[in-house]
């Protein structure tokens, strides 16, 4: 998709394309033969649903046709992830392929030690710990609007960028989008636009098949996940790939301070980690 002249463009292939998806099914296929796929198009050119789908059957509501629709039914797919995981867009990993996503997106981190090893916002951690097992051990999907509330963000003093938050954490793996859901009323009707539901990977897949890929260096998830991208994309340039299916973990710039008594110096370590720290991803 580019934006020209105020204009959201889309990038789309002739009913009559060799390369065009005529249902689901295909869509789904190349998904789990590639290992992921993005929705809307990027640098990549055909390295995306857009680019395999003609330009009319966008936003019909036809779930026969419309990817839009398609991306609903996919994110309840049990072979497939969505979230976005794609340069901060949306798109699809499957299951055999996202152990190795999580290995390096997380860089071999739970969330907990990576918010331990100042590598991730407060912010974030407020919306992980909405997802805490319960006393069961099961996990949780959450509509994105409780979540919202759930976690304090939003007006009268609440937490900002929320948004921005949620699509980090899905840029690192940590959630995902399940399903799609309207909100309900006092009467138990549904109303308004379909939001996303949210749940982790392991509520989903398991913990022991999520971080399957652990005990392997990031750097060599990563290498297969670009060893992968160049074996159905050879032309495509390093910097571009990169871009799309990296992520940069920048950690903390701690300042040198001047010296205070100890508990001083305590206090003052907490409210600069609870103010400062920031994940950037690219």
């Amino acid at each position: 998709m580019e934006y020209v002249n105020g204009e959201f463009l889309m990038k789309s292939c002739d009913e009559g394309d060799p390369s065009a998806f005529d249902s689901i099914s295909a869509c789904e296929s190349l998904i789990k033969t590639i290992g992921f796929l993005p929705l809307f198009s990027n640098t990549i050119t055909g390295f995306s649903v857009e680019e395999h789908v003609p330009r009319n059957v966008w936003f019909t509501g036809d779930s026969s046709t419309d990817p839009w629709e398609w991306r609903q039914i996919l994110s309840s797919d049990p072979e497939i992830a969505y979230g976005k995981f794609f340069n901060k867009t949306a798109g699809f990993i499957s299951k055999d392929f996202f152990p190795v996503f999580a290995n390096y997106r997380r860089n071999g981190y739970d969330f907990d030690a990576l918010f331990e090893d100042e590598l991730v916002s407060y912010r974030s951690k407020k919306v992980m710990d909405v997802f805490e097992l319960d006393d069961e051990a099961v996990g949780k999907t959450i509509l994105s609007s409780e979540v919202k509330q759930l976690a304090g963000f939003g007006k009268d003093g609440g937490e900002k960028n929320f948004e921005g938050v949620l699509t980090d954490l899905q840029m690192q793996t940590y959630l995902i989008i399940s399903s799609f859901q309207q909100k309900k009323n006092k009467k138990g009707q549904s109303y308004g636009w379909y939001l996303a539901v949210l749940e982790t990977p392991e509520t989903k897949w398991g913990r022991d098949f999520v971080t399957s890929h652990y005990s392997d260096d990031p750097s060599q998830s990563w290498s297969e996940i670009k060893t992968r991208m160049l074996q159905f994309f050879p032309d495509a340039a390093e910097k571009d790939v990169t871009k799309l299916l990296g992520i940069r973990y920048s950690g903390v710039e701690k300042k040198p301070s001047a010296p205070v008594k100890p508990k001083q110096k305590i206090i003052r370590l907490i409210f600069s980690g609870r103010r400062t720290l920031s994940l950037k991803s690219v």
